[in-house]
């Protein structure tokens, strides 16, 4: 089993940054990647960037240039470094692992508020 929990979301006016971290505990065996997803009000959960256990990166068009996904092995965590924040970047953000097989496992999310 993984837990994860995510922190660092909260207010922040546009243009502004935050920076999300999630602690990952339990067994770490065979993650092959840690994502960061986001569920806006009324819309579906989306894809926001993936980070592959070499190391690789992976951004959504929405927020690539933008944001920074980022992991501390030692730490056990995965950090989303948000920067020129939009008002439709307004959103819980969730972090995900995935390991090799498929298996997902999800944090219960943080909130992030972007205000005009």
């Amino acid at each position: 089993q993984v837990q994860l929990v995510e922190s660092g979301g909260g207010w922040v006016q546009a243009g502004g940054s935050l920076r999300l971290s999630c602690a990952v505990s339990g067994s770490i065996f065979g993650i092959n990647f840690m994502n960061w997803y986001r569920q806006p009000p009324g819309k579906q959960r989306e894809w926001v960037a993936s980070i592959t256990s070499g190391g690789s990166t992976n951004y959504g068009d929405s927020v690539k240039g933008r944001f920074t996904i980022s992991r501390d092995i030692v730490r056990r965590a995965v950090y989303l470094q948000m920067n020129s924040l939009k008002p439709e970047d307004t959103a819980v953000y969730y972090c995900s692992v995935q390991r090799i097989g498929g298996e997902n496992y999800w944090g219960k999310g943080t909130l992030v508020t972007v205000s005009s």
